[in-house]
């Protein structure tokens, strides 16, 4: 990968908030790198690099972001195929993750921008799950808009701390490596759950992650 794009909202209104899931993880990644952040005003979006990885916030509002990932991958010639993008996913229960090589917006605002800027679906992704909020229309919004509960808190954690863990194995030993290992425990541990009186022999201290959250129109800023 040469370049690492967290989804999110800007602003204080969005700090914390389900639709900022992939602001949250990349922070940490970032963080735990020794990194910090600055604006970069010609591309509307918070930039930082380690050698040759770029890792991106976008500050467009989520409908948009695809114009500063377009942008920046355009100056420093880095294919789509180098570029990992991370995103709320409200089809995977909180403290999911799903990796994928490829694939549609699935609904999500902010990829179907990215996919459009890009001219191309055939790039990495990494979903974070954040749960179910209702049926759809008003209620989706409310709930990918909303802040977690505190009751979550202690599961967000831990989903941020396993999405940093499988950024770090997908940059030091490849895509196909992180997707075997995050997705294939996930994948077992549902199957367990479906039958009973079966003990777990997983120990699932990585989860997987998957799909996106419909936005709210009103922010094509």
């Amino acid at each position: 990968m040469s370049m690492i794009v967290g989804l999110g909202n800007p602003g204080r209104e969005y700090l914390d908030t389900r639709h900022n899931a992939g602001f949250m993880v990349v922070d940490q990644y970032a963080k735990d790198l020794g990194l910090s952040f600055h604006s970069e005003k010609r591309w509307h979006t918070e930039i930082t690099r380690d050698g040759d990885l770029y890792l991106l916030k976008p500050q467009t509002f989520m409908n948009e972001s695809g114009s500063a990932v377009g942008k920046v991958a355009a100056f420093y010639k880095i294919k789509p195929a180098q570029i990992l993008v991370l995103y709320d996913d409200m089809d995977l229960p909180l403290g999911r993750l799903r990796i994928r090589q490829g694939g549609s917006a699935g609904g999500h605002n902010g990829m179907r921008s990215v996919i459009n800027h890009l001219g191309t679906q055939d790039f990495p992704r990494l979903r974070v799950g954040i749960g179910t909020g209702g049926t759809g229309g008003n209620g989706t919004i409310k709930h990918v808009l909303g802040k977690f509960r505190d009751e979550e808190r202690s599961e967000l954690e831990k989903s941020v701390k396993k999405a940093v863990l499988a950024l770090t194995v997908i940059m030091e030993q490849g895509l196909p490596v992180a997707m075997t290992r995050f997705n294939t425990l996930a994948e077992t541990k549902t199957k367990q759950k479906t039958q009973p009186g079966k003990p777990s022999n997983v120990q699932d201290s990585l989860s997987e992650t998957d799909l996106p959250a419909e936005d709210r129109k009103t922010h094509n800023k």
